[in-house]
């Protein structure tokens, strides 16, 4: 019998087969990695071999979800799709909202590995025990919302859960992502693109059971209370009401607004791209995951000018930023259309607003011209051309068929030194965050397992001064520098501790709001849990935890160190570490990234010069059976 809070079952779809295989989920895992990313991180790590090419056979597709997905935990309803990345070429995660993740473990699995390759276009439908490989010639070349539609009459299921590729992803586009039931984007790192080159279009879930918890009464009595933690507290409840919106004006503030391709961190049309502007104007209804107390999902309509008529959820704070002020402008309409653009074809928004903006500094710099575009002029604040761009890249058309491969691998191809104006880090663009302004930021973008990563280890407590909350967590005796952004000093304790609390949230798996902001669960809180759902006495130990949060930290380090990532790619574009903030509260400030990378090797136990993880920190954390997937020299 499976141990509380899970099915103890994984699901296989071997695509060149044509057959499904199940199995069963090894009880050690649960102890080891608990689940969510720690049980993708083991599998993808021995079943997918060193420097394979991510679009290949040999890549598998991950999705996996953790004890108490699909539970009365508030926020539980989340599930995370693992693969080699086809952006990056490194490990690649995308976590997501929504329902598909409780759907999975109520048709009676943890995990969903598709391996192999499709000779034609499928789809896979999964309904309990109902399981099969449906062919997908009739929807192939649908925008998402078509096919999610499409199978929902086809099985007369409007309530069956789907993961759509759009367009975007049939074509491989580097940053594609998978789009849930129109709204919810698995969107980072290429998921899309992967599953593309499978020959999948979609996978449907529906299940009709349940999941029990090791101790059923105690288990809803804490939930109950840490539902009621979440609805009284009061950035929560300003989160349920604005949605992620309210970041912008924060940003702002403290002049960490991305403008200009991270020119600098100051936008003067901000106003027009907040929740105040916004909600009065185009909301017309609230929304929420599975199982959350927030709430911040937001329907809006646009009703005149030339996108009237766009009508959709979103954009979030990072499309805001993507296509507002990172691209001079400040016009909520555009931002919506844009998105929606982004959810029908496929495509991360991140990744996509910029890689146009590095487009836009190139041209307005000269390096490229309108020979390389195709006759289109690239001007900041221009949202034709957003709009333009964007269907381009989703067809893989004209100059969008460069911008397609993303901005490190445009730069590449185009040269002329246009590389100075690709912001990422390891291939993945930076999001709406910026290291001058916020320095454990820049240590979290630049150490990043999957590049520049604004959701495994952003440190909010440091940067908008939750001082009691900071003592709590690292002593007063690291006051007031830990949470003084301008510094250095005890950055990489904030982060790697950051670090590990989202290691276990994303192995639960439980939403970024309500553990990193607001500041309302923490080690403690998942270690009081754990034993009431999963019946494993050992997760309620912080201590315990901890080391399994180090643990799945190091083996995604591992999985990137047989992809040949050293210390020399924990690194920051040029535009952070040399060119200061021009303006704002920041202006002036750099960041000096190599003392924190110091600190951060010492304190996860991995080599000062190589970065790479010691001999001792393997041992130490039973991963010495890592040695025999290493490749061969």
């Amino acid at each position: 019998m499976a141990a509380g809070g899970y099915t103890g079952r994984i699901l296989r779809v071997q695509l060149g087969e044509g057959n499904f295989k199940v199995e069963k989920l090894p009880p050690e895992w649960i102890r080891d990695y608990i689940g969510g990313d720690g049980f993708a991180a083991k599998l993808l790590y021995e079943e997918v071999p060193a420097r394979c090419d991510p679009l290949s056979s040999h890549n598998k597709l991950i999705m996996s979800t953790g004890p108490i997905t699909g539970t009365l935990w508030p926020m539980s309803g989340r599930t995370v799709f693992v693969s080699k990345a086809a952006q990056t070429g490194i490990w690649g995660e995308s976590h997501v909202g929504g329902f598909i993740g409780p759907e999975l473990k109520y048709a009676g699995y943890d995990m969903l590995v598709i391996e192999g390759q499709s000779d034609k276009p499928v789809y896979i439908l999964i309904e309990d025990s109902n399981l099969q490989i449906l062919d997908a010639g009739k929807f192939w070349g649908m925008k998402t919302h078509e096919v999610t539609a499409a199978i929902k009459r086809e099985h007369c299921d409007p309530d069956i859960q789907i993961a759509a590729v759009g367009p975007a992803g049939e074509r491989k586009v580097r940053f594609s992502s998978l789009i849930i039931n129109n709204a919810r984007a698995a969107g980072r790192t290429g998921m899309g693109a992967v599953l593309g080159a499978k020959n999948v279009k979609a996978i449907a879930i529906r299940g009709h059971g349940a999941v029990e918890v090791n101790d059923h009464e105690a288990f809803t009595k804490l939930a109950k209370a840490a539902h009621m933690r979440v609805r009284t507290n009061p950035q929560a409840q300003e989160m349920g009401k604005w949605g992620t919106w309210i970041l912008t004006a924060v940003k702002q503030e403290i002049g960490e607004l991305p403008t200009y391709n991270h020119r600098t961190g100051v936008f003067p049309g901000w106003e027009k791209l907040s929740g105040d502007y916004i909600r009065p104007r185009y909301t017309i209804s609230d929304r929420a995951c599975f199982g959350c107390s927030l709430g911040c999902k937001k329907m809006n309509y646009v009703r005149e000018g030339p996108f009237a008529g766009t009508l959709g959820e979103g954009p979030e704070y990072e499309g805001l930023m993507a296509f507002g002020s990172n691209l001079g402008i400040a016009d909520y309409p555009t931002t919506l259309k844009a998105n929606q653009i982004c959810n029908e074809y496929g495509m991360d928004t991140i990744s996509a607003g910029a890689t146009i903006g590095f487009a836009f500094e190139a041209f307005e710099n000269g390096l490229i011209t309108t020979k390389d575009t195709g006759g289109l002029q690239l001007e900041w604040g221009d949202s034709q051309t957003v709009i333009e761009l964007l269907e381009m890249m989703g067809k893989r058309e004209g100059f969008g068929d460069i911008l397609a491969e993303g901005s490190r691998a445009a730069a590449k191809r185009l040269g002329r030194g246009t590389e100075q104006y690709a912001i990422h880090v390891k291939g993945l663009e930076v999001s709406g965050q910026d290291g001058r302004t916020h320095r454990s930021i820049a240590l979290g973008h630049a150490t990043g397992a999957r590049g520049a990563d604004h959701l495994r280890s952003l440190v909010v407590v440091d940067q908008l001064g939750y001082e009691k909350v900071a003592r709590e967590r690292w002593g007063a005796d690291k006051l007031p520098e830990i949470i003084d952004p301008y510094t250095e000093k005890y950055k990489a304790t904030a982060v790697v501790e950051s670090e590990n609390a989202y290691c276990i949230r994303d192995t639960l798996i439980v939403c970024w709001y309500s553990v990193s902001w607001p500041p309302i669960f923490w080690m403690k809180d998942f270690a009081d849990m754990l034993p009431l759902a999963t019946g494993e006495k050992s997760l309620g130990d912080v201590k315990n935890l901890t080391r399994i949060a180090e643990r799945q930290v190091t083996l995604k380090r591992l999985f990137n160190t047989r992809e040949g990532i050293t210390r020399a790619d924990d690194n920051l574009p040029r535009r952070f570490t040399h060119d200061p903030m021009p303006e704002g509260p920041g202006k002036g400030q750099t960041v000096d990234l190599e003392p924190m990378l110091d600190d951060y090797y010492r304190l996860r136990g991995w080599d000062l010069e190589t970065g790479l993880p010691t001999e001792q920190k393997i041992r130490s954390l039973s991963l010495e059976w890592t040695k025999k997937y290493a490749p061969s020299h």
